[in-house]
């Protein structure tokens, strides 16, 4: 059973590593990012800011459950 948890979080690490990593280019630089995208007047139309600060959200959600199956696994792996 302790195996299949292991392997469960392993999986839930990387794919929210990868969806972090994903989301972190997506976001605006020096550049426009996310709004510029999309070609500046569809952007514009969907609302720039909401996009940004939806992926700003998810971003750091996905930061959270990465820094929680870091710490699970430092316990999952730690053997009496």
């Amino acid at each position: 059973m302790r195996d299949l948890v292991l392997y469960v979080t392993i999986v839930i690490n990387v794919l929210s590593l990868f969806g972090m990593v994903a989301g972190i280019l997506m976001h605006s630089g020096r550049g426009g990012g996310l709004s510029d995208m999309f070609g500046g007047g569809g952007g514009a139309a969907l609302g720039s800011t909401s996009a940004e600060r939806n992926l700003t959200r998810i971003t750091t959600v996905l930061g959270l459950v990465w820094i929680f199956t870091v710490v699970a696994l430092g316990f999952l792996l730690v053997r009496d």
